[in-house]
């Protein structure tokens, strides 16, 4: 007796085809089925149409087939073919069936020889026929011909690879005996995604056509070039055959005929010809969807609940009911708001671990765009020091002034706080921007309502560019109220008394406050000293006038203190490039020391030191002051922005939003879909019940039938992987480095026939199969 579970699993798979037809070609990709692989003219057609019986398929040169035909063959009491894009509709006129396949593959692609990997698909219901499903691909081409595409070679590998790559497909290898096998273009896919030969079966055509003296009995034997699910030959009708429109079943006959009277073939001819490749195909495509089915339901389940939650709101939902637009559009605002708050407080949901948004780059403009900006526009110091220069001395205009006046700092201080709106301002613009990203983010999911989409963007962004101009006002205020009043008070500024004695505590540890002046190269010309003139390297502060042996400042020679004492230019003469001045005490009127410094380059800007120290103060506290400007304003700015602007908007969106929407008097025009989300909501329901229903055929297929173990491995690497890799299939570069090493007839290895028992299945339609020499019980093991 048969397994009736067993020979159910074909008719429920073709089942899964029907259901999964509506969710893409990536689902159908995962059913278990056999694909149908060869070269032009290598006689897949006939195959295909011996097992049916029927001449159906188109013919003629070149590509015939140019787009992947699913057939499902039915056992059934009547003989009709049905295509699943003419529903409801039989074809018992097989001629027929042959036009459809030609206008459906024009339809879609035009007459031209182009291909599309879309696929038709064809039922046969026949007595004549065992349950199988095949998939028939265009020929592999090597040269385009006619108005074919340039790359046409790599557009057929591409299709073939997409099928033959799924774990879960059956490779039929079709060559001709004619060619050598060794070179066969089918093998060499195959051996490029599935190595170890676990899913290729070889069929050898032509075998008729084999020259004189020749035979394909060691390759169907398994003895030459190996498979391990082995050879099958088989016998075509000639082309003759086809134009005198020999009838297939005189042609199978014709093929026992010539199995059973070959000396090669005979002792093995229960094991080769149409009928008998089609029972083994019926049995091995039943144990692989066995051994797969697990594997394809969890598949199946996971597309099943990622479209569940979508599904269930998409059925909820219906277009023409006002009260159910009116809940969707509440629904859409509140969710809005959620995402927008999220986006801007952070959350867990969905992390984005590629690039920061929201709250996140708000955060990092507050702490680090801003103070580099501030940064940006602090003055060089030489600048600052000859703007504090030109303000103490257009102060003291005519007069000579002899203390520092506080008006040059307020008027620097001034200066330097009026110079930070532009950053201030720059900060408010980049945080809007910000603001209006983070807001066409979360309106982007509105997208299924165009009309809602683009009033909400309109509303929000308005909202947005209203507070942040009175964002501006408000920190122009801000920074206004700084300029009003210069609080010299403050527990942080140091002060005038605090500078003089950061002054003297710098002279007495050396360190900065002293501030150079000039450096160069002195003569030295006093009465007191022996030897006349000597040159030292020497450096003018505000504080002193000291001199060192060489320009590297380490041995100093001399320190003369500048309190009280003032510079004056001497005389020199006309065509001098020197420059030389003198040091002479301003109380005594007279010059109790006389220095003449000789520059070999004139210095530019030379001051006194008593304007240099009342420069260095006010610079001094300018720094003071300006700090606590910048800490000020670095602590006020966020709080500013965060108050007027962000919390504003976040509020408008949740409390406002809804009500200007519905102000707008046109709710009902608002949730209107769009023609990408009505067909996008169609095509979610339409996989949604494929899936279900997949799912609930698979619960009907029974797991405890049995089967029949793989054959042992056996030494392939006589294929040689494909040349010409396909940039759509990875695993077609990834396996082409097998290294797999051609192997001529006069050197192929020949393995032992080792007898392997496998284990029996009945089938009702296969009683008393006989184990094949070189498929199962003579497959031979070669040590690899």
């Amino acid at each position: 007796m048969g397994n009736s579970g067993m020979e159910e699993l074909i008719p429920l798979v073709n089942r899964l085809q029907d259901a999964l037809s509506s969710v893409g070609e990536s689902s159908s990709f995962h059913l278990p089925q056999i694909v149908v692989v060869g070269g032009q003219s290598a006689g897949k057609t006939s195959v295909l149409e011996n097992f049916v019986g029927r001449d159906f398929l188109p013919r003629g040169s070149g590509i015939v087939t140019r787009r992947p035909l699913i057939l499902q063959l039915h056992i059934a009491n009547t003989e009709y073919g049905e295509f699943l894009h003419c529903k409801g509709k039989k074809f018992t006129d097989f001629d027929e069936i042959r036009k459809e396949i030609e206008a459906e593959t024009s339809r879609l692609i035009g007459s031209k020889k182009g291909i599309s990997p879309v696929p038709i698909n064809l039922r046969i219901h026949s007595p004549h026929v065992l349950n199988l499903t095949l998939v028939d691909l265009p020929g592999i081409t090597k040269v385009p011909v006619g108005d074919q595409p340039a790359d046409i070679e790599y557009q057929i590998r591409d299709m073939i690879m997409q099928y033959i790559c799924n774990e879960n497909c059956l490779i039929l290898a079709v060559t001709p005996a004619n060619t050598d096998l060794a070179n066969s273009d089918a093998l060499k896919l195959a051996k490029d995604v599935d190595p170890q030969g676990q899913r290729t079966i070889g069929v050898i055509t032509k075998l008729d056509l084999m020259d004189d003296g020749t035979d394909a009995r060691e390759i169907l034997e398994n003895r030459l070039l190996p498979l391990r699910r082995g050879y099958i030959g088989v016998v075509n009708r000639s082309q003759k055959d086809i134009d005198g429109k020999k009838d297939i079943k005189a042609a199978l006959l014709a093929e026992k005929k010539f199995i059973l009277s070959h000396p090669s073939y005979k002792h093995m001819a229960e094991t080769m010809g149409t009928p008998y490749l089609q029972k083994i195909l019926n049995q091995q495509l039943t144990n692989h969807i066995r051994e797969t089915l697990p594997a394809f339901r969890s598949h199946l389940q996971g597309q099943f609940l990622a479209l569940k939650k979508e599904a269930e709101e998409y059925r909820q939902y219906s277009p023409a009911d006002p009260a159910r637009r009116t809940k969707t559009l509440l629904q859409l605002v509140q969710r809005l708001a959620v995402d927008f708050e999220k986006l801007i407080e952070g959350s867990g949901d969905k992390v984005d671990t590629v690039n920061l948004s929201g709250g996140a780059k708000i955060n990092r403009i507050f702490h680090e765009r801003f103070p580099y900006e501030l940064v940006k526009i602090k003055c060089d110091e030489m600048q600052m020091r000859r703007e504090i220069n030109y303000a103490i001395r257009n102060i003291h205009g005519v007069r000579t002034g002899l203390f520092t006046p506080d008006m040059a700092f307020e008027a620097i201080v001034k200066k330097q706080i009026s110079r930070l709106k532009g950053p201030c301002m720059k900060l408010i613009g980049m945080v809007g921007q910000e603001l209006t990203t983070t807001v066409y983010q979360c309106i982007n999911k509105l997208s299924s309502f165009p009309k809602l989409r683009d009033e909400t963007e309109k509303i929000v962004t308005t909202e947005i560019h209203e507070q942040e101009s009175k964002c501006r006002e408000q920190v122009l205020l801000l920074i206004d109220i700084q300029l009003a009043y210069i609080n010299t008070k403050h527990e942080d500024f140091i002060g005038f008394t605090n500078t003089q004695q950061m002054k003297d505590q710098s002279n007495k540890t050396g360190k900065a406050g002293n501030q150079v002046i000039h450096k160069g190269w002195l003569t030295i010309n006093m009465g007191i000293m022996k030897g006349g003139a000597k040159e030292f390297w020497f450096i003018l502060s505000a504080e002193s006038l000291s001199w060192f042996k060489d320009d590297e400042e380490k041995e100093k020679k001399y320190m003369l203190p500048l309190d009280n004492l003032r510079l004056r230019d001497v005389e020199k003469g006309f065509m001098s490039s020197k420059f030389v001045f003198a040091v002479f005490n301003t109380e005594s009127r007279f010059v109790f020391v006389c220095v003449f410094g000789i520059f070999y380059k004139a210095p530019e800007n030379f001051t006194d030191p008593q304007l240099e120290r009342q420069v260095e103060t006010i610079r001094s506290l300018v720094d003071s002051y300006m700090s606590i400007i910048h800490k000020t304003i670095r602590d006020l700015m966020p709080k500013t922005i965060m108050h007027l602007m962000i919390n504003s908007v976040k509020e408008f969106i949740s409390s406002e939003l809804l009500a200007q929407l519905y102000a707008l008097g046109e709710c009902s025009v608002l949730m209107d879909e769009s023609p990408e989300q009505q067909k996008h909501r169609e095509e979610v329901l339409r996989k949604h019940a494929a899936l279900k229903e997949a799912l609930a055929v698979i619960g009907e297929i029974s797991t405890s039938t049995c089967t029949t173990p793989l054959p042992p491995p056996v030494d392939s690497s006589w294929i040689k992987s494909s040349r010409i890799s396909s940039p759509l299939s990875p695993k077609l570069a990834n396996n082409s480095s097998t290294g797999a090493k051609q192997v001529s007839r006069s050197h192929a290895p020949r393995a032992p026939r080792v007898p392997t028992p496998i284990a029996s299945t009945a089938f009702p339609s296969t009683d008393g199969l006989q184990q094949l020499p070189g498929h199962s019980t003579h497959v031979p093991i070669v040590p690899r």
